[in-house]
Order: C-alpha cells, then structure tokens, then sequence
C-alpha cells in the first residue's frame, strides 16, 4: 500500500512547489487533475507533459494518473442522449488516456458527476448502455497505453448515475475488460446503507484505486471516520495499489492537509498491522 495526495490539495501553488512539499511529507505519488494543468489536455504540448514528468521525479514521486478528467471542460457528456456529443467524449478521454500515459501514469479515475448526471428521461439502464458504449470505445487506448480506468461511484447529493459500488459493477461488468475496473472513495462509501468495510471485502476483486477522505470533505483524520478499520479491511483483502490523499473542503490550508491527513493515514495502518 502506498499513498499520494491529489494537487489539487495546493490550489495555486505551482506544480513544482506542490511536488516538493508531497514529497517532503513523506508521500510516495502525486495524482494529477487535469484542469490543474490546462482547460484541456489537448493545449498541453509534449515538452510541457516531459517537463512534469520530470519535476515528479526529481521531488521523488511517481505520478499515478489522472482524476476529475472531465472537470471545467464544456461539450462533453457520458450518458448524452446526443450520440455526437457521446463520441466527442470517447475522442477526449483517447487524449486523457494518452496524456495520463505521457505523464507517467496508468490510472484514470472517472468521477466527473456534472458530465455524467442521467438527462431527464433518462433511466439508470439507458444510461447503462450509453456509459458502457462510451467506455468501452477507448478500451483498445487504454490497452495499449497500459491505463486502467477505474470507475467512481459518488453520492447521490452530487450525481444521479452510479451512487452505489453496486451500480458501478454493473457498469464494469457490462463493458468486461481488465483495464476498466473500480475506484472506491471513503466520502462517497460513507453514503451508502453498507459499511465501508463490507463495500471493499465485496468489491476488492474488482479494485483498482483508493481514495482516502472524510465525509465533512476534508482530509482523513479531520473527522468522524475511523480509518482503523478500513486500513486493516484493505491489508485483509490483499490491496497493494495506491491510497490517495483528496480533499474538497481546503479551508485548513494546503500544508495541514497534505501532513495531517499523510500522518494519521499512518497511524491507522500501524494500528491495523497491530490487529
């Protein structure tokens, strides 16, 4: 189990001063946000995607891939009852599976609720097969560029498709390709009627990334959420990828929330390892 920290946690620090602070807390990898580089991917040339990976490595991270993929972007829509506007969201996640790539990465978490939100309508089935159609469209990128994406169930106080693990396997299921698989997030597990415990014992089959917050949108031992558990249930099921540090709330500031939340995510493992 290693951790990293999204940047988006340092807000309008630059990506070399964020780097370099993760990394003096102590965390091993860095996920990236695209709208933290550019509105799109596609404005980003090769020397500047070269010049972070660089800046990564020489802070002594590893930059694991990309989330909030579609976030500030406009025209594009996972379950679009507009087929056009459905293949220009399969051509822009080809580029954010080639750009994740250029960075180093092989992960793509998929959350984006506002371009995935079902139309009115539209049911979960439909929107089912419009997903399933969109995603399984890139499969032949992600193969080929080594990218798994790992599909995010949120709450439904933030979207109307995919709100349980449940639905998001459903959804995996159906497209039924190793490099699409599940992102599991302890703010959105702490909506549903099952333990986050219970959630990942069902689901670590099919696990493939792990993000670490409170449901108050802070940092991990910012609130009420015992992480003891949940680490020792991660160990239990034999989970080696990454836990990522993602915050919504930063009101404590950038540098309490990369350290804090790094310390206590490891208080918790030493407790579970105790067990």
């Amino acid at each position: 189990m290693r951790f990293a920290i999204c940047n988006e946690t340092f807000q309008d620090w630059s990506i070399e001063r964020g780097f370099a602070f993760a990394a003096e807390c102590g965390y091993e990898g860095v996920e990236i946000a695209p709208f933290t580089i550019a509105q799109y991917v596609t404005d980003v040339p090769a020397a500047k995607r070269s010049e972070i990976r660089r800046q990564a490595e020489q802070a002594g991270l590893e930059i694991l891939g990309l989330h909030w993929l579609l976030a500030r972007t406009e025209g594009f829509h996972l379950t679009s009852t507009d087929r056009e506007i459905r293949r220009k969201t399969a051509a822009y996640l080809r580029e954010l599976v080639r750009f994740c790539a250029e960075l180093g990465g092989n992960i793509m978490v998929f959350g984006s609720p506002a371009q995935r939100n079902l139309q009115q309508g539209i049911g979960l089935e439909q929107g089912l097969e419009f997903a399933a159609e969109v995603f399984g469209s890139i499969v032949p990128e992600l193969e080929q560029a080594k990218v798994t994406l790992a599909i995010e169930p949120l709450t439904p106080a933030e979207t109307n498709f995919l709100t349980t693990a449940d639905d998001a396997v459903r959804l995996i299921q159906m497209i039924g390709n190793p490099h699409v698989r599940l992102h599991l997030d302890c703010k959105a597990m702490s909506s549903e009627s099952i333990p986050i415990p219970d959630l990942i014992r069902r689901h670590a089959g099919l696990l493939a990334h792990f993000h670490a917050n409170d449901p108050n949108r802070q940092g991990p031992g910012f609130g009420q959420l015992d992480f003891v558990p949940i680490m020792k249930t991660l160990l239990e099921v034999g989970y080696h990828g990454w836990v990522s540090v993602e915050v919504f709330d930063y009101s404590p500031g950038p540098e309490a929330l990369a350290r804090r939340s790094l310390d206590y995510l490891r208080q918790c493992l030493a407790a579970a390892q105790g067990n």
